[in-house]
């Protein structure tokens, strides 16, 4: 299945590497090259993830890397990720990113 990345998803995962890179732009290479590569895997095996609790749909799903979450969304043709979000984080009450991004 095709993976498409939201804007909001592409701004977390942007913050992310700004954030670590701060510290050592090679790790944040490697960050971001571990949840991009989950992706990709979201996208052969989309029912991996577990259903995310918070927003009681079987649709959105969600597969951590490290510390993050990627939460995302099955589509009939595609997967759409929606977020990135650090586990220590709460996710907002409506599921992040937006299916027309």
């Amino acid at each position: 299945m095709k993976v498409r990345w939201t804007i909001t998803a592409v701004g977390h995962l942007a913050s992310i590497y700004e954030y670590i890179a701060q510290d050592s732009p090679r790790y944040a290479r490697r960050v971001v090259d571990r949840i991009t590569a989950r992706s990709r895997q979201i996208g052969q095996f989309p029912r991996s993830g577990h259903v995310v609790a918070e927003y009681a749909d079987a649709d959105i799903r969600e597969a951590v890397e490290g510390a993050y979450r990627v939460i995302y969304r099955i589509a009939v043709d595609e997967v759409q990720v929606l977020a990135v979000v650090h586990g220590a984080r709460l996710l907002p009450p409506e599921p992040p990113g937006n299916a027309g991004e």
